[in-house]
């Protein structure tokens, strides 16, 4: 077996929740540590890493970020290497995210360049985010790039393709969750109770018109509630529901917009209902936002030195904590084709492992000719 596909189907049988990648955290310092020390630098950072391949005269540092994290899905892939990790899997690329970057080490540790190229394995991207507190962190500081770019798996493409666009990339997210609280009765007397199943379908219903009718037709927003629970028995009313959510905006501005108009409606739920509501947004995503010429720059190398096919996307409403970083450091990121019929987060997403090698010869290519100062 090819060292990366063994490397990628030994990262796949262990994915971890985010800030619990302890056994990810120590494959990964295992397969560095067999790597030729002198021209390594590997630090820790809570379950991630930072490793630096160092340059031979640095002018700059290029950075390639990889997030390291697995879903709460129960694979349903078929594969011979599957989960050993009940309820949880790679579900979204992130083993084939960290076996490119380790790829790409392997081949300048070997390759030497003037730069110096530091690599983030990032925890926790799947929530609570890990990207915001790694790049306020002491050896961020310490080593913060000049330069940094990422990808991500794209199902819906062939391999050998990429797609990126300068600009926006991905959208602002933010988490929902909604308690509402009234007051539990029997089932019979309903007028005697406030029953927190009605009030959280009329709630549902009323956080629909927030995108209809208070977002710029011309802009972009979705809310959208994955998970409703509520009540104890068939025939108690219910004092307590749920609502568990995500909502995803193009701009920063329709964001605020959209949150100032769900706190108008759950304070207006609580007249109307005589209950007590609480809004918790959880894990808060930054838009992606590709440096222009960076990624311009980056599209025509890949057409004019690599077999790769070069798409311009369209923005998409996936969210990325990878937008912190870009917010601070000049970079972009872009789609990786894998050819699955299954899309990302589902149970059986199977990814083609040829573009692994596709990615890596695509990004040692460009290393090569960035942090040698060809592109100066």
């Amino acid at each position: 077996m090819h060292l990366l596909s063994k490397i990628r189907q030994d990262l796949h049988r262990i994915p971890e929740l985010g800030f619990q990648e302890f056994k990810t955290q120590a494959y990964l310092l295992e397969h560095l540590g067999h790597l030729p020390a002198e021209r390594l630098e590997i630090k820790k950072w809570k379950t991630g890493l930072f490793v630096k391949v160092k340059g031979t005269a640095p002018l700059k540092t290029l950075a390639y970020r990889a997030d390291i994290d697995g879903l709460p899905i129960r694979e349903e892939t078929g594969y011979e290497f599957k989960s050993h990790h009940p309820e949880l899997m790679h579900a979204c690329g992130h083993d084939f995210h960290m076996t490119i970057a380790l790829g790409i080490i392997q081949y300048f540790v070997k390759h030497p360049v003037r730069d110096d190229l530091l690599f983030l394995f990032q925890p926790a991207e799947e929530g609570p985010g890990g990207a915001e507190p790694m790049l306020r962190s002491e050896i961020m500081k310490e080593w913060k790039p000049d330069f940094i770019t990422a990808l991500h798996i794209a199902p819906e493409y062939p391999v050998g393709t990429i797609a990126t666009r300068p600009g926006l990339l991905f959208a602002n997210t933010s988490e929902l969750f909604i308690d509402l609280k009234g007051k539990g009765g029997h089932a019979a007397y309903p007028h005697t109770a406030q029953d927190m199943i009605v009030a959280a379908a009329s709630l549902v219903t009323q956080l629909q018109t927030v995108v209809s009718r208070n977002v710029d037709p011309l802009d972009s927003a979705v809310i959208t509630f994955g998970k409703i629970t509520g009540g104890t028995v068939q025939n108690i009313i219910a004092e307590n529901a749920r609502l568990e959510g995500t909502i995803r905006t193009l701009s920063v501005e329709s964001m605020d917009k959209v949150k100032e108009r769900i706190e108008a409606l759950v304070r207006g739920l609580e007249v109307g209902y005589s209950c007590s509501a609480s809004i918790d947004y959880g894990s808060m995503y930054h838009q992606v936002y590709n440096h222009h010429e960076l990624t311009e720059e980056f599209m025509e190398f890949a057409k004019v030195n690599t077999d790769t096919e070069v798409v311009l996307c369209r923005e998409a409403m996936t969210g990325e904590d990878f937008g912190y970083m870009l917010d601070e450091i000049p970079g972009f990121m872009f789609w990786l084709g894998v050819d699955s019929p299954f899309g990302l987060h589902h149970s059986k997403l199977q990814p083609k492992e040829e573009a692994i090698g596709a990615a890596v010869d695509l990004m040692c290519r460009y290393f090569l000719y960035k942090a040698n100062g060809l592109s100066e």
